[in-house]
């Protein structure tokens, strides 16, 4: 199963400059995603990140990966995750292994460590030409729009 940029939009709330994903490629549904971020020189982070050599920040590579991992959960999560957003809460074992550059694609693999009506906790590898650029366990807390409040 795949999901254009499209389905992402009517999954995330996340809108340009800072939705993260632009394709998810596979799902195992309540298990693993995978997506990709098309880097480009027209990102609005490369103007000062930095203009001479511009290099993705590493907390954007996280962040593209928790988005990828939202859109498996809200997605596929069923009726307990329908309207709900994620925040992210946490963040263990941060790798950053190679710099992420305009041009390259960084594909974001995902798998659900565990899953709580409240809660989900992933392990993230997001790879460049199947070389590590970063590697994470990340933790989200689902809430309800507009309110922040956990439910």
């Amino acid at each position: 199963m795949t999901v254009d940029i499209s389905g992402i939009m009517e999954t995330l709330p996340h809108r340009y400059p800072f939705l993260l994903v632009d394709r998810i490629i596979d799902v195992d549904p309540g298990k693993r995603v995978v997506g990709i971020k098309n880097v480009t020189i027209n990102e609005p982070f490369f103007t000062g990140h930095f203009p001479a050599n511009p290099v993705m920040p590493g907390v954007l590579i996280l962040e593209a990966m928790a988005q990828t991992g939202a859109v498996l959960v809200l997605r596929e999560g069923g009726e307990a995750f329908a309207g709900k957003m994620f925040y992210l809460a946490g963040i263990d074992k941060v790798r950053l292994r190679r710099p992420v550059v305009p041009g390259d694609q960084l594909r974001m693999e995902l798998t659900v460590l565990s899953l709580r009506q409240r809660s989900c906790k992933m392990a993230g590898r997001a790879t460049v030409d199947g070389k590590l650029a970063a590697e994470a366990i990340l933790l989200s807390f689902m809430v309800d729009p507009g309110t922040g409040v956990a439910r």
